[in-house]
């Protein structure tokens, strides 16, 4: 979603080359998952690449933070050095206590978590690879965060 991205650039591809599917952190959404299925199934992709950033907005608030400032009021808020502040007017709204808003804790967590999670959706078959990178707004870089190993998983359940 960040504006100061452009993926077809950083991994050199051209035109057609790719669907990409932009959304806010890169978190793999249900309608994420949806339209990388679609893509699949009507399409043929093969591969999936998850591509988180550093410096991603989604690492300075939580989802508890989110639904306060929404409560408080439905404007822009501030970004400031102590974290995001309302100062906008109200009415706000209460509806932000029902989305999952995926922010992240920590970047190649939450891209190993988004790997996982669509490799272990049942929409999608196991031949499908699904690699995962997080791309240093700084360096220019991609750099490849590990796979969750069968092992790792199974330590978690």
């Amino acid at each position: 979603m960040d504006a100061r991205l452009d993926p077809a650039k950083f991994a050199g591809l051209s035109e057609g080359d790719a669907h990409v599917i932009r959304n806010a952190g890169g978190r793999a959404s249900d309608d994420a998952i949806r339209s990388l299925v679609i893509s699949y199934k009507l399409l043929g992709t093969r591969e999936w690449f998850v591509i988180h950033h550093t410096n991603c907005g989604m690492e300075f608030f939580t989802n508890e933070k989110m639904r306060e400032l929404l409560a408080s009021s439905l404007e822009t808020a501030q970004l400031t050095e102590q974290g995001f502040k309302d100062i906008g007017k109200g009415p706000g709204s209460r509806a932000a206590e029902y989305i999952e808003w995926l922010t992240i804790r920590d970047q190649a967590q939450s891209v190993r978590d988004d790997v996982e999670r669509i490799q272990n959706h049942p929409l999608v078959p196991e031949n499908i690879a699904v690699y995962g990178y997080i791309f240093d707004v700084t360096s220019g870089k991609l750099i490849e965060v590990p796979a969750i190993t069968t092992e790792t998983a199974a330590e978690a359940a």
